[in-house]
């Protein structure tokens, strides 16, 4: 029901005339609220283990629960998986999750969403999300800037892998300052071409437009844009936070919204103790079996008691 997203009514029906174990649909409900107790234990140990990790990916996506908009925010990496239900996609909600806000002093790599921001911690941004949206805006404006920028970043990318594979743990001054000048220069061109609305006598910040909201999200948080160059540890992408969350859209494509509060959050712990499973080549049903019997397999080695 948590791996495969099979519904409930369904998955009894599998039960009875694959296995020969005809079980009701409401022991198969309540299953999952039995689950989610017993992995208090693994959801303490990969809160822990993210909270201090070097880098940890971030993202939010909406959901349906009880008939109304709630969100499922991740934060994980390439070893753990934690999910949590909050009521929106704002810096309470974030924080709801216990790791930024609560010890977390890694890089936080995230699309850059505003919420992100001001937790004191360094920030890594999405390198596929600016390709997307310089994609567009070369199509939209027929400007040459926004193809330029996205080759840079891509040429950089590829020097960065390149770096790595000759075992370099960083790039030369001089090379990260050449692709700064020209990172700038671009910068420039595209503000020149999409120069900033004059002030108006509303309230409020006066609408920018696609291009222009871009540039200054490139301007502002340029550090943060380059991140990858400067710490090999930081990946290009959010590509992991994306791939953790994508099930939750798929479960709700499925099986439909959750009808309640709590079976959502069983789900996401579920969910959560099955991904970081698969990160480590467990398979689902034996960890699964030593939940129900000899407690929730928990990585080794273990990681620093909170």
């Amino acid at each position: 029901m948590t791996r495969h997203h099979v519904p409930v009514a369904r998955t009894s029906e599998l039960m009875a005339q694959m296995l020969g174990a005809p079980v009701s649909t409401g022991w198969l409900s309540g299953l999952a609220a039995r689950a989610a107790k017993r992995l208090e234990p693994f959801t303490d140990h990969a809160t822990a283990a993210l909270r201090s990790a070097d880098v940890a990916h971030f993202d939010e996506t909406g959901a349906r629960v009880a008939g109304k908009l709630a969100w499922v925010h991740v934060a994980c990496n390439d070893r753990f998986t934690r999910l949590h239900l909050a009521r929106s996609r704002g810096r309470d909600s974030i924080g709801a999750g216990n790791i930024l806000g609560a010890g977390f002093a890694g890089v936080a790599v995230h699309d850059g969403l505003n919420a992100y921001h001001g937790w004191g911690v360094d920030h890594g941004l999405c390198g596929a999300h600016h390709l997307r949206e310089l994609a567009g805006i070369a199509e939209l404006t027929g400007h040459g800037w926004p193809t330029n920028l996205a080759d840079l970043l891509v040429e950089l990318h590829v020097a960065v892998g390149k770096a790595k594979a000759r075992g370099k743990t960083e790039l030369s001054t001089r090379t990260l300052g050449r692709y700064r000048r020209r990172y700038r220069a671009l910068l420039v061109e595209g503000m020149n071409l999409h120069p900033a609305p004059p002030p108006t006598r509303k309230q409020g910040r006066p609408r920018l437009g696609l291009p222009r909201a871009l540039l200054r999200r490139l301007d502002l948080h340029q550090d943060d844009v380059l991140r990858f160059a400067y710490d090999f540890n930081v990946p290009f992408d959010n590509n992991q936070a994306e791939r953790d969350v994508r099930m939750v859209k798929l479960q709700q494509k499925i099986s439909g919204c959750w009808r309640t509060t709590t079976g959502a959050e069983a789900f996401l712990d579920i969910r959560s103790y099955l991904a970081t499973a698969a990160k480590h080549h467990r398979d689902a049903l034996d960890v699964l079996g030593e939940l129900f019997t000899t407690g929730p397999w928990i990585p080794t080695p273990a990681c620093p008691t909170p």
